[in-house]
């Protein structure tokens, strides 16, 4: 008989959910055994092996098609690098730089050249390589990068080359130590015949950087970042080129070429539209990095929250026993709210994945619904990296000073998914790119939009937004329309209340925007307006991010086939819609949505959900999924605990 956590775990995983349970069968290997050293030596070693165990049993070619070598099971390929996660960091990390990022390029941006000589040996590992993108210089401005690839019509080669100190290939992940070939972004410079060098924009190029004996080829000088602030298995490194020549063939040409003759063609013309085009069939990597930060926050919780299941503080005045931590209001506050958004934010990464994969794997793609994939992939990104800082940091808070011992997992875990707020698209710029998305309607040449461009065209064009609901389109208006819209607190229950919630601070925070936009470039420069509404910019967008979130919650809920499961859910679902509001109260009550008494009513809720799952603690992160082996914690063991 299937179990209530049973039926969650079924739920939460969704459509590719026998690829996890695949997934979590492999993991409790004892290879996959978390392990925490500081070593990089030994860290370093350590998952080299596990990758190549995990490319031996096949992980590696979901993610690419089937005419290259692969399976062409997009969405199966993400799931599988984020259940990585929950084993180690640094696991996830490597696999995703070598077949998300490198074979990624080598597929998305390459053609049949480049597929028939490269795709099986990435698969297997006889090819190793590295994501060379970001630079000193430049992280979030990939358009401005410094390195130079200038084409030698006599020789037909490119000459990649560092400029400047700041061109320099910054925290490459394999450059250090494994890599021996690097795709490497820099700026195309050719001329045809009779014309004159210019510079076509940001390419990427297949640069050898290694001998097979792992020594630099000649130009070429990389060396290694070692210590981070986690992560310790990956070998993050520095590049740089000194006019280091490659053949015409290794520019990745799909959406660029050179002749030999110099001349130069592209199936986009516009120069801003081929950049973000080319971009976006990047997106895999911001995918998995959102997903597997969800992964470790979900590890984080489930160990906090068993251990406040078995640790005893204090002693009631009618018992004579300690009471469990668990049955304070104030650790139920601390922990219920953030296993809900963790339920809330994996029902959204599903939708999102599924998304993904659909449009990765369509033969005609619609642009409309990449741009939209493009914003919903930065948005959730940023949700999910930092809703995992958060909730591992208030995961190792609870667990008092067991929580910051490395055995029991917390600080590690809260070392290595630090910086994913960072990589893959700094949160603050993917937040404001969510936005810019929302505010100019989806417009053709969006992503090519300097903020000048964009304050102008916001202006005009927002009345003509119409708010896109996700798949749940049916359910969200039938919620919508038996709402309750009363000051009776048992109105902040009603789903369709809280879905109009959300809905009404979205509207109200984009119009404004674009009002105060147009308000601003009437009084001073376009650029100086965008940037005084930059944080009213971040708030509409974070409000547009909580609603599609609540509307993957919902459908999530529709597609839960256990009655006793729903009822969890919906329980959990109100925790997680009623902090989102709690968190915007403020807002709320400004704009008078919120009496201060209803507002009272709010954290009263709140409360009142969490003495409802308190009961229920531990079915609620049983229904994460996570094999016992990974989320193995010294402390977790009586045998281990004080007295």
């Amino acid at each position: 008989m299937t179990t209530t956590a049973e039926h969650l775990r079924n739920t939460l995983d969704g459509r590719w959910h026998d690829v996890k349970n695949r997934i979590r069968t492999k993991l409790t290997d004892p290879v996959f055994r978390p392990h925490h050293t500081p070593n990089t030596v030994i860290a370093r070693t350590k998952v080299a092996e596990q990758l190549r165990i995990m490319a031996s049993a096949g992980a590696a070619a979901d993610g690419f098609n089937k005419e290259h070598g692969g399976t062409g099971d997009v969405g199966a390929a993400i799931t599988m690098i984020e259940m990585l996660a929950m084993s180690d960091l640094s696991l996830m990390v490597k696999a995703g730089v070598q077949w998300g990022l490198f074979g990624g390029a080598i597929e998305n941006l390459g053609t049949e050249r480049h597929h028939e000589k490269y795709v099986k040996p990435i698969i297997n590992l006889d090819l190793l390589g590295c994501f060379a993108m970001t630079e000193t210089g430049h992280g979030s401005d990939v358009q401005s990068l410094e390195t130079t690839a200038t084409y030698d019509a006599a020789t037909q080669e490119f000459v990649i080359d560092s400029p400047t100190p700041s061109a320099r290939k910054d925290y490459i992940g394999g450059a250090a130590e494994t890599a021996t070939v690097a795709a490497v972004f820099a700026q195309l410079i050719t001329a045809g015949p009779g014309e004159e060098p210019q510079s076509h924009g940001v390419h990427c190029f297949v640069v050898p950087i290694r001998d097979p004996d792992g020594n630099d080829l000649p130009g070429v000088t990389t060396s290694d970042c070692h210590y981070k602030g986690g992560l310790p298995g990956v070998d993050n490194g520095r590049i740089r080129f000194d006019h280091v020549r490659v053949p015409r063939e290794n520019l990745l040409n799909r959406y660029g070429d050179v002749a030999p003759d110099g001349s130069y063609s592209s199936p986009i013309e516009s120069r801003g539209r081929r950049f973000f085009t080319m971009l976006g069939t990047l997106i895999r990597g911001r995918v998995t990095v959102g997903g597997s930060a969800g992964a470790a926050a979900r590890v984080a919780l489930d160990i906090a929250t068993r251990y406040a299941l078995q640790r005893r503080q204090f002693t009631a005045p009618d018992d004579e026993g300690e009471v469990l931590i668990m049955d304070y209001l104030v650790h139920q506050r601390r922990l219920f709210p953030l296993i809900a958004r963790s339920y809330a934010l994996q029902f959204a990464q599903n939708e999102l994945v599924s998304k993904c994969h659909d449009l990765q794997t369509a033969e005609d793609p619609d642009a409309e619904e990449q741009r939209e994939l493009e914003a919903r992939a930065a948005g959730l990104k940023a949700a999910n990296t930092w809703h995992a800082s958060r909730a591992i940091q208030e995961a190792r808070e609870a667990c008092g000073g067991a929580g910051y011992m490395a055995e029991n997992r917390l600080i590690a875990l809260r070392a290595d998914t630090d910086v994913f707020t960072t990589f893959e698209g700094d949160n603050h710029v993917l937040t404001q790119l969510v936005a810019k998305q929302l505010l100019t309607a989806y417009a053709d040449d969006i992503g090519s939009m300097s903020p000048v461009e964009w304050v102008r065209f916001a202006a005009n064009a927002v009345g003509d937004r119409v708010m896109k609901r996700t798949a749940a389109e049916a359910i969200m208006q039938r919620l919508v329309d038996a709402r309750q819209d009363s000051e009776e607190e048992g109105s902040l229950f009603n789903r369709g209340t809280q879905v109009h919630m959300f809905e009404d601070r979205e509207d109200y925070l984009l119009s404004s925007v674009a009002r105060r936009l147009q308000g601003k470039a009437n009084e001073m420069s376009e650029f100086d307006a965008f940037n005084a509404v930059q944080d009213h910019v971040l708030h509409a967008a974070t409000a547009h991010i909580d609603r599609v979130v609540l509307e993957a919650f919902v459908a999530g809920i529709e597609a839960c086939e256990d009655e006793q499961a729903r009822e969890l859910l919906e329980l959990v679902c109100d925790l997680y819609a009623l902090s989102v509001i709690e968190e915007d109260k403020a807002w709320y009550i400004e704009h008078r949505y919120l009496s201060t008494e209803r507002a009272k009513a709010v954290t009263r809720g709140i409360n009142d959900r969490c003495r409802k799952l308190r009961p229920h603690a531990e079915v609620l992160v049983d229904g994460f999924g996570i094999p016992e082996p990974l989320r193995y914690a010294e402390m977790l063991h009586p045998e281990n605990l004080p007295g």
